[in-house]
């Protein structure tokens, strides 16, 4: 019995971890677009935009100095920022690398 339940718990905990690095994952973005800076919108966030052909992301660094890719075509690769988007707005990501 003592074996059962010990089985069970570690099952149990292993597929609680697999659940978070999916959650994880998920929040992780790659994106291709033109970066380009943000002007008045309706949602208000962000610095810059990422416009892809696809998707348009808003974009913030702490790292990076993201005025230095405007109207590049660039990668960038960062984490979506808990919370948004707000009203309608894009995606929020917060950049940790470009690549051009």
């Amino acid at each position: 019995m003592k074996k059962l339940i010990i089985l069970s718990l570690f099952v149990a905990s292993m597929s609680g971890c697999t659940s978070f690095k999916d959650s994880n994952r998920a929040k992780h973005v790659t994106a291709t677009g033109k970066i380009q800076k943000i002007g008045m919108t309706t949602y208000q966030y962000g610095t810059h935009l990422l416009k892809g052909d696809q998707k348009t992301y808003a974009l913030k660094s702490g790292s990076i100095n993201l005025d230095l890719y405007l109207d590049r075509t660039v990668t960038i690769k960062g984490t979506k920022v808990k919370g948004y988007p707000l009203a309608g707005g894009p995606e929020f990501v917060e950049v940790t690398l470009v690549k051009y």
